[in-house]
């Protein structure tokens, strides 16, 4: 007996721990949990992947929509489409540049608005859906997105100066004629644009050391003449014929009357003390940037005139293509570099008032301005100068004035030769994205990178 009841005791008690342990387990909790909270984590993933599928096809047909509008724009300024013809032209477009093969129930609408004094544009939109993988399980069996562009045209207008190396080395290699090659192709790219009077300018500005700004402008108030009665000592007359030089002249209280009529229309550079102020060019500083070049009897200036090779005078702004072309097929080699002079008076073409007195802006319309910017070499001679980095520092102060002010920059290095120059940091850095700095080693490429420019240029003209 006394067996039997330890045995019942032994049976009992391990009964008990069982149930102990039975009570006490948690790991089938594990896979209950697991299997309730599976539901929403599979539906949370499910929905990111059904959204991110929607998502590329919104993408992919707002790209269609965008290259689309552009299209019709380009077609309806150049007179391939009719109006009525926009909503056929519109969907051929888009089929043929949507592809995204989860789109369901696709459907483009497009509105055309003719010209006003704003422009013309169109409106595209268009909506569409997908079959979603997941979100169905929720009671979504799709998707919808949807998406617009519009293109606008005719109500851009575009004001182009072309600062263009005339120094000694373009004489080698082909580089000139190559450059009054291209230069005269960029002219008839952009001019075939024009469909309203006003819709393009361009400006011309050959440099080397100065740039020719002309002698019709001698008696302008805002001409610094301080440099050149200081320097030409002689020329001139005084109020008592004994004395013949300006500074025995007034250091005897008599009346000094310069002579400038040996003036050959070259600019040298502007004040100084402007740089230093990061001062851009403009009407209001205007004579900061006329000081005449500096007369040095007998020797051969950049603008002499005669036999002597010298500076083409700059062309303001005009719509006179065959006088612009004519002014580039007159371009010669002469003189060192300086291309901060070049590009400070391309920018002065594009301003309002003195010197050039650009045509106004009609408020109806928005402007593009730009200036193409070509060098065959690194600077080597300013006014004050002939150490590379202090052109170079004066040069980034304009660059970075002009784009501040909303003016793109096109920067081209026409870098032939054997080995040739290193890149030139000042140009890459002055050109308005890496995109439109272009490095050219062969002359004969140069027809190429300007008709790329014009292009580029074309394309701010229907502008989303």
């Amino acid at each position: 007996m006394r067996v039997k009841a330890m045995l019942d005791t032994a049976i009992f008690n391990r009964v008990r721990a069982a149930t102990c342990r039975f009570a006490g387990a948690n790991q089938g909790n594990i896979a209950v949990l697991f299997a309730i909270a599976a539901v929403p984590i599979i539906a949370f993933v499910g929905a990111a992947v059904d959204y991110t599928r929607a998502n590329s096809a919104r993408s992919s047909m707002q790209a269609a929509l965008d290259s689309t509008a552009l299209m019709l724009g380009k077609d309806l300024t150049d007179g391939t489409i009719t109006p009525a013809q926009v909503s056929a032209k519109a969907t051929a477009y888009f089929n043929a540049l949507y592809t995204n093969t989860d789109a369901k129930s696709v459907v483009i609408g497009a509105t055309y608005t003719a010209a006003t004094g704003n422009g013309s544009t169109i409106l595209l939109s268009g909506s569409g859906n997908i079959n979603t993988d997941f979100m169905k399980v929720a009671g979504f069996p799709t998707l919808g997105f949807d998406t617009t562009s519009t293109a606008a045209w005719g109500n851009v207008r575009m004001r182009v100066a072309m600062v263009l190396d005339n120094t000694g080395s373009m004489a080698q290699d082909g580089k000139m004629p190559a450059l009054q090659t291209a230069a005269k192709s960029l002219v008839d790219q952009l001019s075939a644009l024009v469909k309203n009077p006003g819709d393009v300018y361009i400006s011309m500005v050959p440099f080397a050391k100065d740039v020719n700004f002309g002698t019709s402008y001698a008696n302008q108030t805002y001409m610094d003449w301080t440099s050149w009665d200081t320097t030409n000592n002689t020329l001139g007359t005084c109020s008592n014929t004994t004395y013949t030089k300006k500074s025995t002249c007034e250091s005897n209280n008599k009346v000094w009357t310069p002579d400038h009529t040996k003036w050959t229309g070259c600019v040298t550079d502007r004040t100084q003390n402007y740089d230093t102020q990061n001062t851009p060019p403009t009407a209001g500083n205007a004579p900061t940037m006329v000081v005449p070049e500096e007369y040095v009897s007998g020797s051969t200036k950049y603008c002499k005139t005669g036999s002597s090779t010298y500076l083409e005078p700059i062309v303001p702004l005009t719509t006179d293509w065959a006088g612009l072309k004519t002014a580039i097929g007159n371009m010669m080699p002469t003189g060192n570099t300086n291309q901060s002079i070049g590009l400070a008076w391309g920018w002065l073409t594009l301003g309002a008032g003195a010197p050039f007195n650009a045509p106004s802006k009609d408020p109806n319309y928005t402007y593009k301005e730009a200036i193409i910017l070509l060098s065959d070499g690194l600077n080597t001679q300013n006014r004050w100068t002939s150490t590379a980095s202090q052109i170079d520092a004066r040069q980034k102060i304009l660059c970075d004035n002009a784009k501040a002010a909303n003016i793109t920059i096109y920067t081209i290095q026409l870098n032939t030769g054997t080995p040739g120059d290193p890149t030139s940091t000042v140009l890459q850095n002055c050109a308005s994205g890496l995109d439109k700095f272009y490095l050219v080693k062969s002359a004969n490429q140069t027809l190429t990178v300007f008709n790329s420019i014009g292009t580029s240029l074309s394309k701010l003209r229907v502008a989303r």
